[in-house]
């Protein structure tokens, strides 16, 4: 994705969403492409048609501020949308490349063992850094390593945890174009954006269409194989310090049956876990019945000074060097 043309992109793919009947244009004769074209755009904004041309081919980009505002207008972008355009009008310098591993705070870390609710923490491209033993019971999907966003689109078990799953890949996807802005020369997000669009033609669409959005959806609407329906809140909480880190917590409204669904997932998991923990702790204790090879040893067990005097036929071998016990 290097050296794109990211502001070019935006306009083409907005223009191409809005019908001329929207804007007050009479739509006369045969269109080749769908939504306005560029000259109707430029007469909406008062721009020349050649300076959006420039634009959309990215000859000039640094329009200014109110080439960018009445941009906006025509194609009838929302706040998000508005800021998204501004953004990438006016980019900020490049940081410097992120670190391979990104470092969740200990006091985080020590959050989310305490905290009894589905909680993790994600990073920038929505890999998941961190999570408590309810989030995995929530998700398998939502354990430290797994990209939310690959999983979303390529594992089957998270499109059925979501009962509104294309709705929701379509939100997850506007907000990644949001948060990632006109950083798309990052090798991280060429490499995510590049196999999902390989992968999932679904994922490729969304891409290609722009959206942008900022705020989400506060309710996630989950079909659990244990528990069944959860409507649960999901807040995000900036985790200050790092680079673009979220503390993602869900939770239910009390007393609702979402409530005591969750309450019924936390004991399951208590379960589980407990069950893990005494698996594991029988597979590290030693055996009773290890012990040293053959050979004359130390050990407590009884030996020739201490055992019963062997009646005759029984006693050991010439060839043995280890009593019998």
């Amino acid at each position: 994705m290097k050296n794109t043309n990211a502001l070019g992109d935006f306009l083409r793919a907005r223009r191409q969403r809005v019908r001329p009947e929207d804007v007050g244009i009479n739509p006369r004769g045969l269109r080749r492409v769908p939504g306005l074209r560029r000259e109707e755009v430029a007469m909406l904004a008062g721009i020349s048609s050649d300076y959006y041309l420039r634009l959309e081919q990215g000859r000039d980009r640094n329009p200014s501020v109110q080439v960018l505002e009445a941009l906006a207008r025509v194609l009838r972008l929302d706040a998000d949308g508005t800021a998204h355009l501004l953004g990438l009008g006016h980019p900020r310098p490049s940081r410097s490349p992120r670190p391979v591993t990104e470092k969740v705070p200990v006091g985080i870390l020590h959050l989310l063992g305490e905290l009894q609710m589905p909680a993790f923490v994600q990073g920038k491209y929505l890999d998941v850094l961190a999570a408590n033993v309810m989030a995995g019971a929530l998700s398998p999907n939502l354990v430290a390593g797994v990209n939310r966003l690959r999983a979303a689109f390529l594992d089957a078990r998270e499109q059925r945890l979501y009962r509104d799953w294309p709705q929701a890949t379509a939100a997850v996807v506007a907000q990644l174009r949001a948060a990632t802005g006109a950083d798309t020369d990052d090798p991280r997000l060429a490499a995510l954006v590049g196999e999902l669009s390989l992968k999932s033609e679904y994922f490729s669409q969304l891409w290609a269409r722009h959206d942008v959005r900022r705020r989400e959806e506060t309710v996630s609407r989950l079909h659990h194989p244990d528990v069944g329906d959860l409507d649960l809140y999901r807040e995000k909480l900036a985790v200050t310090g790092t680079d673009d880190q979220l503390l993602v917590i869900y939770h239910a409204e009390p007393g609702s049956p979402s409530a005591r669904s969750l309450g019924l997932l936390g004991s399951l998991a208590a379960t589980a876990t407990a069950t893990d923990r005494r698996a594991d702790a029988r597979r590290s204790t030693p055996s009773p019945q290890a012990g040293p090879g053959p050979g004359p040893g130390p050990g407590p067990g009884p030996g020739p000074e201490s055992g019963p005097e062997p009646g005759p036929g029984t006693g050991p071998s010439d060839d043995q060097t280890t009593p019998r016990p």
